[in-house]
């Protein structure tokens, strides 16, 4: 049976998927050379600074490409970057039609890189799993069209909503399948963000383990974020232990001596301001924007996911629920915070995807415009 049209798509998407955890600031891009109806060149991005989707594939299609169609997932780039315009190099190529999922939001791209194409007589066609494409990328697309990060709410909790029992216990809540998923999360975001609390509670090593790549304890590891308004992280903990880097976001003015001690047990300190003790989370996200920080999972705990969104920081939603049930008055809550007066005011999630993870349901959904 011959290969359909989206199947070359889809093929494509399945590439980006690849990239995801390697090309951060760049977009994780798919790319399939076809000619004949026979694939005969597969790319997708390089870590930056080495070759983008669209020339893997060329390269690897050699003079089969002339004539040939392309199959990308993001709207070739037209600029020069750390690399030059893949748009020359796929008019250079000889290729004759370019199938492309979305438009790169991208104001150096952004429709430039379609009307090159078009101008030097090759055919174009958009919006193919646009959905998906968008959902692969974005982080990248809220980085490159606001310059701040996108941010994940990442949680566990019981049919009756515990985060944990009210002596602190929490592990483990999520099954197996749920923690392994969330090791995957941890290897495609750039950071990983916790309160204090869950630091002194839970002793985390906030790490990705098990996934190529990012996963291996010497390799490439998410930025370990650590808010902490007072300085009550212990200098013990695990996160100081691990391989990568680890920001402690404090109130100011902040303790000489006690920032000498995270520095000297390898942590970066980033003093913001804070009210009530409360740190300015929109400045600490403003600030890891500027550092090419493009998607944050937020762990924990309840007081940190409640200021994120009661300030309206959150992006989408994971809320991984477990069929036990904890109960106890001072057990916590997943959100803790200010919350709403009333439930018509309650914070409606959109696109929303339910799927299992052995005897856990994971519930995600977005934030805002559908």
């Amino acid at each position: 049976m011959l290969a359909r049209p989206k199947d070359f798509m889809e093929c494509a998407l399945s590439l980006a998927g690849l990239a995801l955890g390697y090309t951060s600031p760049n977009p994780a891009v798919g790319a399939v050379v076809v000619r004949d109806g026979v694939v005969v060149g597969l790319g997708h991005t390089q870590p930056p600074g080495s070759v983008h989707a669209e020339i893997m594939a060329i390269r690897q299609a050699g003079p089969r490409a002339k004539g040939a169609m392309m199959y990308v997932t993001l709207e070739p780039c037209c600029h020069h970057g750390r690399t030059p315009p893949c748009t020359q190099a796929i008019i250079d190529a000889g290729i004759s039609e370019v199938h492309m999922s979305l438009i790169d939001p991208n104001p150096l791209v952004s429709g430039k890189g379609l009307r090159i194409l078009e101008e030097a007589g090759i055919k174009t066609f958009v919006g193919q799993y646009e959905e998906r494409t968008r959902e692969i990328n974005e982080g990248y697309i809220k980085f490159i069209t606001t310059g701040m990060p996108f941010v994940i709410a990442k949680f566990a909790m019981s049919l009756d909503g515990k985060i944990a029992t009210q002596n602190g216990d929490s592990k483990w809540i999520s099954g197996e399948e749920s923690r392994n998923f969330v090791h995957y999360l941890r290897h495609i975001v750039d950071a990983i963000m916790v309160g204090a609390n869950t630091v002194v509670a839970d002793d985390p090593q906030l790490s990705a383990r098990g996934c190529s790549g990012k996963g291996g304890k010497t390799k490439l590891q998410p930025l370990r974020v650590i808010v902490d308004g007072r300085g009550r992280t212990p200098l013990s903990a695990r996160v100081f232990e691990e391989p990568g880097k680890t920001l402690v976001a404090v109130a100011k003015p902040f303790n000489a001596k006690t920032a000498e001690g995270f520095r000297k047990a390898g942590a970066e300190i980033v003093e913001l301001p804070a009210e009530k003790g409360v740190i300015d989370l929109k400045e600490l996200l403003s600030i890891l924007g500027k550092r090419e920080v493009t998607s944050i999972l937020v762990e924990g705990g309840s007081g940190l996911f409640g200021s994120l969104f009661d300030r309206g920081l959150v992006d989408k939603v994971l809320a991984f629920v477990s069929p036990i049930i904890i109960g106890g008055d001072e057990a916590k809550s997943a959100v803790g915070g200010n919350g709403v007066r009333k439930v018509a005011d309650a914070l409606c999630l959109n696109r929303v995807k339910i799927v299992e993870f052995g005897d856990d349901v994971l519930i995600s959904g977005y934030v805002g415009g559908k």
